[in-house]
């Protein structure tokens, strides 16, 4: 675990704020350990981010300045998906006997490839890759060529549901099932094998929410149907298993893959979401500046390491990870950690909580 950083700035004051955790919102909760407790550890009010948010701002109000598109993110996804494609013809085509080194690649230069086609997809789904909604479902559309599972348009959808239910059981996609829970626990040799599964449990999490597919999401389909056909005439079948192995390698047990562990499972009491702050956000466009992201969600990639500058009182004083090698490596041999490793609460303590700000409003 990596050590805390000493504040430089002190936090202000407990002012006569609704909420008991003002301002740093860290809950009074203790972590779920496995094979102590049987589920989630439960939180009884919302999530931290809405009301961490208000108070950063009140310190902080130039942050808002910090608001907007970063026009650099089309470009980024030209060259990348460009790349990508290169390398899926390079090994399809070219390099036929070069078995290994298609392997490796695909694991260091297509995993990490994957990754930052999530970001941007992540950019796309909160529209701050261009002005225009429509534009961004677009660039969405274009760099899931580089993903060969129709994923951009199903991600936009829960996870902005995850942004809106952060925690909240039943409704957040985002938190494991409950038989992963039971079954995974805190087995270091289960885990790893649910973290190379892990691009399955998204789906499958995605299809146990019930949902019918929207219409963007059949247009996703039929769109990656159709590139991926192209791809397997182009660059070939062995083309095409290049950029599957990328895919898998990429959502599983990447180093960059990290950052699904990295985000929400618990290291600390009261603290759900965590931040990375490694040089690994070069290549991922600072994916693991999750505190940031999920505090102000109107900031592009670019800009949200200018947010822990600006309020280090707020990001430097709670915990965060340096290294995603060793997040990986704690939560795979460390017994106290485990797909219950997250915090669950109520939809009812979620809504009672959110009208607390109401109350502080019209006062």
């Amino acid at each position: 675990m990596p050590p805390f950083v000493e504040p430089v700035v002190e936090v202000p004051e407990k002012s006569a704020h609704a909420d008991r955790r003002h301002p740093l919102y860290i809950g009074d909760w203790e972590r779920s350990i496995p094979y102590v407790d049987e589920t989630f550890a439960k939180d009884d009010l919302d999530e931290p981010h809405f009301k961490r948010k208000r108070a950063i701002l009140e310190k902080h109000p130039e942050i808002e300045e910090l608001y907007g598109i970063d026009k650099s993110t089309k470009w980024i996804t030209f060259a990348t998906v460009s790349a990508h494609l290169f390398c899926a013809y390079l090994f399809g085509r070219v390099l036929l006997d070069w078995n290994w080194t298609m392997v490796i690649c695909s694991y260091a230069v297509g995993g990490t490839l994957t990754q930052a086609f999530g970001s941007i997809i992540h950019e796309c789904c909160h529209a701050l890759a261009h002005e225009s909604l429509f534009v961004n479902r677009l660039l969405g559309l274009f760099v899931n060529i580089g993903i060969p599972v129709p994923i951009a348009q199903s991600f936009r959808r829960y996870h902005l549901e995850h942004h809106t239910f952060q925690g909240v059981l039943g409704k957040d996609p985002d938190l494991p099932l409950d038989w992963e829970v039971t079954l995974i626990s805190g087995n270091a040799f289960l885990k790893f094998l649910w973290l190379l599964i892990f691009p399955v449990m998204y789906v499958v999490r995605g299809a146990a929410m019930g949902k019918n597919p929207s219409f963007w999401e059949i247009v996703n389909i039929i769109f990656t149907i159709i590139t991926d056909i192209c791809i397997w005439f182009v660059c070939g079948p062995r083309g095409f298993l290049y950029m599957m192995l990328s895919l898998w390698w990429g959502y599983s047990i990447n180093p960059a893959a990290a950052h699904f562990i990295q985000e929400h499972y618990t290291w600390d009491d009261g603290q759900e979401t965590y931040s990375y702050y490694g040089s690994m956000n070069k290549l991922t466009l600072n994916i693991g500046f999750h505190n940031e992201h999920h505090d102000f969600t109107k900031v592009a990639w670019s800009k949200l390491p200018a947010i822990r500058e600006i309020a280090p009182e707020f990001y430097n004083t709670i915990h965060y990870h340096d290294s995603w090698f060793r997040v990986l490596w704690e939560f795979v041999t460390q017994p106290t950690f485990g797909p219950q490793s997250r915090v669950g609460r109520e939809y009812s303590d979620h809504l009672k909580a959110r009208k607390l700000v109401k109350t502080e409003k019209t006062q």
